[in-house]
């Protein structure tokens, strides 16, 4: 009965106060407010704190408010400290902004596209919302409040007409909310998504969603769209109209309607067809645009929306279809996540990391492990890259109904605000929902009786998607498709044994997706044997770019020949941090990903394009591997990572030879080459590929080294000028005769002081201070201060090891060393 009666409760809540409050606001009238921020990370008493003046001779009890940009996260650098544990408690934000309706008797709303955790929302210091979760969209209408505050005499005098702020972030541990402090990433504090300001008239759009549907050969398409308006007070429907426009995606218009009687709160169309639509796909992602114009009382308000048409099918036991053509899923994960910011991604930030992406070649992501922002879901609709969502319900067990309530609303609110895209196919429930921890008792039955009731509330609320869940055995039959846990070559087994692992799970499920595939790698380390990692190469593995790239490469030459395969989503495309990881070799960095947590790409991002991309490509393994080391006139495996036809390998200018690619010719499709490389000089690597009769060529150069090592006695620090104002500071640890230590991977730290900004928290091989080393080295950058003419000292230890002291930015711009006693 309970159940029953929260299904009545959203739909009755959709219908009135929910959408208003929960809705991504479908306006066209929205200004972000980026600017003029100030925060201070710590509580206060209330919000009266925030606001009050400064006396003369009285000075403010909480002084350190720092000016800030949004989005903004609070755990920016203390996320990947190796020094503390990154924050976890109240900040506040305050702001003051000037507000200026241009709709008579209209309404003024904030719009949060996401805040961590538990957030509250003060005009002066009168209360006007609370929002708990921090991934999904939620806004607070203002109207009334700051209408009060503009009558007193507070505005005018201390704010000059402008409407004072006050926000309160929370993202203190709390085991009855998810996700849970188990998770293995940080659950960040901050309005670290944009903050909008909207004006609507006195009635506006509350939300809209259009369901579009498409028989699998694409003949015929049909479009169902139901409109909840947002008005508090009653409106003039007499003096109300509304105009409807489809437009297709050359920009023709194919429908129009007007309605201007019998408007209600909630409307829904007849069904609208269209014949041979033009078909959403990855490789060709047609969107439709869906353009609503509310006209109340001469006032119009805007909201355009877009979707389209495709049929997905997972069948039963065999592979995924994408508009009746069977397509293998290629697929990655994403956190936001980034170095500097950590949550706190801005628009161009996320479009140039969705765009690396689809440049890889992928198809497929997963969004791990929560709701995350509209922007990316756009970016994905136009991309062409299907979409696995899902609510952060991740490990720690199950609580009790305060937790369940906010699982059942956060999974309510990304349906209903990401429904209208159409590169979302799966809404997950959950993610390794059989790890205990958070709670005394650990009860499956009650686990599977939740993940039930989610799985009914996601068919309810949307019918046509399918549930997913990843790595929870004894629930696996109760949603639509399922992954189990498969690390082939580094939880477990060796990655030549991932076909039988993959076949087992298929076989004992009824639909099947391997999500979470792969391994960590330390940009940088690179090792010169071939092992394949029989057994736990997580905990017994050199974790080198080495291994990564041929544990990768094996497993996709395997799903290109599993025809019953739906598809798989490697973890994860980009580091991130996480608290459970303090002693990686980035410390608080889960390793993972293809790219750095800035972004650059490491040698494993170049095996996916290699195999998945469509654009002509060619890399030579070794771009950050400027050395390599064995006998004299020994043969060395080069690979070449290609999906040109045939590679030319060229080795001081002499040839090689030349090879054809064959996906199945282990490793690197066939294009390796053993050749001699030239003792200690440097060798100069060139491949050459032909596709379709034009060249692409790639480059590097190599040192070799046949001196032995012997344990590290020396660390060595040395400066490269970057530009003016930047340093790059590399050391080297060396043995007792001078020679590189190359296999070695000791912890080095850094520190400084002076007039200088060490460039570090990044979370980066090249941007943190404490970092195991890369084949015996490691680096990070250094940023001049204010002062021209103070310098800055730097000095690096690895154990009981300490280098020599580096001087930065004398007054002459210059670098001098000094020797350490």
């Amino acid at each position: 009965m309970g159940t029953i009666r929260f299904y009545l409760l959203v739909l009755l809540g959709i219908a009135c106060s929910f959408i208003n409050t929960h809705a991504i606001i479908p306006s066209t009238e929205k200004i972000r407010l980026n600017d003029g921020w100030e925060f201070i990370r710590q509580d206060m008493a209330n919000a009266w704190e925030a606001v009050r003046p400064v006396r003369v001779g009285q000075p403010e009890m909480v002084p350190f408010w720092t000016k800030v940009t949004l989005p903004h996260c609070f755990n920016a650098e203390d996320a990947v400290d190796p020094n503390v544990n990154y924050y976890q408690g109240p900040g506040w934000y305050r702001t003051s902004i000037s507000v200026d309706n241009p709709y008579q008797a209209g309404r003024v709303l904030l719009e949060f596209e996401g805040a961590g955790q538990k957030t509250d929302v003060y005009v002066y210091t009168k209360h006007v919302g609370t929002h708990v979760g921090g991934y999904d969209s939620w806004n607070v209408d203002i109207t009334e409040a700051v209408e009060a505050f503009k009558k007193t005499d507070v505005c005018l005098e201390r704010y000059d007409g402008r409407i004072p702020i006050v926000i309160r972030c929370d993202n203190s541990r709390d085991t009855e909310m998810i996700p849970s402090d188990m998770s293995d990433f940080n659950l960040y504090g901050g309005l670290y998504r944009y903050v909008n300001l909207v004006y609507t008239p006195s009635i506006s759009f509350g939300q809209i969603l259009i369901s579009s549907s498409t028989d699998s050969k694409g003949q015929v398409g049909s479009v169902r769209i139901k409109t909840y308006l947002y008005a508090p007070q009653d409106f003039p429907r007499d003096k109300t109209t509304l105009n409807v426009v489809i437009k297709a995606p050359d920009g023709k218009e194919i429908y129009s309607n007007q309605k201007s009687d019998d408007l209600k709160l909630t409307m829904e169309s007849d069904e609208i067809t269209i014949r041979k639509p033009m078909l959403w796909d990855v490789d060709s992602p047609m969107l439709y645009t869906y353009e609503m114009t509310l006209n109340v009382n001469g006032e119009t308000v805007r909201a355009i929306e877009r979707f389209g048409f495709r049929h997905t099918e997972f069948r039963e036991k065999g592979p995924f279809y994408l508009n009746g053509k069977r397509l293998l899923l290629r697929g990655t994960h994403r956190h936001e996540d980034h170095a500097g910011v950590a949550a706190a991604l801005t628009e161009e930030m996320m479009v140039e990391e969705m765009m690396q992406i689809k440049r890889m070649g992928a198809n497929f992501i997963r969004l791990g492990h929560y709701q995350q922002s509209d922007i990316i879901l756009r970016l994905c609709d136009e991309l062409g890259i299907l979409v696995w969502e899902e609510i952060p319900w991740c490990r720690g067990g199950l609580g009790g109904e305060r937790y369940k309530t906010q699982a059942r609303q956060m999974l309510t609110n990304m349906i209903l605000q990401h429904h209208n895209h159409p590169s979302i196919i799966l809404w997950g429930m959950g993610n390794e929902n059989d790890w205990p921890g958070d709670f005394e008792t650990f009860d499956k039955e009650m686990i599977r009786s939740f993940m039930k009731e989610l799985h009914d509330l996601s068919h309810k609320l949307d019918p046509s998607r399918m549930t997913a869940i990843r790595r929870c055995e004894f629930c696996k039959d109760i949603i639509d498709v399922y992954s189990p846990s498969i690390w082939a070559g580094w939880y477990s087994r060796s990655f030549p044994d991932y076909y039988l692992m993959a076949k087992e799970g298929m076989d004992g499920t009824s639909r099947f997706l391997h999500a979470e595939w792969g391994g960590d790698s330390h940009a940088g380390r690179h090792m010169e044997s071939d092992y394949q990692g029989a057994g736990n190469a997580a905990k017994n593995g050199d974790w080198s770019e080495s291994y990564i790239v041929r544990l990768f490469d094996w497993h996709l030459k395997e799903q290109e020949n599993m025809p019953w395969l739906t598809g798989a989503a490697f973890w994860t495309f980009k580091d991130f941090s996480t608290p459970l990881r303090p002693e990686n070799p980035i410390p608080y960095v889960n390793q993972k990903g293809v790219v750095e947590r800035d972004g650059t790409p490491k040698e494993s991002y170049y095996v996916f394009q290699s195999y998945w991309s469509k654009e002509p490509m060619i890399h030579i393994y070794g771009h950050s591997r400027p050395v390599r080391w064995g006998e004299a006139n020994e043969k060395k495996e080069v690979l070449v990572y290609s999906n040109c036809t045939e590679v030319e390998l060229f080795l001081n200018g002499v040839s090689q030879g030349v090879r054809k690619r064959n996906s199945q010719d282990y490793p690197a499709a066939g294009l390796r080459w053993n050749v001699i490389y030239n003792k200690g000089t440097a060798n100069a690597l060139k491949a050459v590929g032909v596709n379709n009769g034009k060249v692409y060529s790639d480059e590097i150069v190599q040192s070799y080294v046949t001196e032995k090592w012997g344990k590290p006695v020396k660390l060595n620090l040395t400066a490269t000028v970057l530009c003016k104002d930047t340093v790059l500071i590399k050391a080297e640890l060396k043995d007792l005769n001078g020679t590189p230590c190359l296999d070695s991977q000791d912890y080095i730290e850094f520190s400084g002081i002076g007039n200088g900004i060490l460039l570090q928290n990044l979370g980066t091989a090249g941007g943190s201070k404490r970092v195991q080393a890369s084949n015996g080295r490691a680096s990070i950058k250094v940023s001049r201060g204010a002062n021209l003419n103070s310098p800055f000292y730097i000095l690096a230890k690895s154990g009981t090891l300490y280098s020599n002291q580096l001087s930065l930015f004398d007054s002459d711009g210059g670098i001098s060393s000094v020797s350490v006693k």
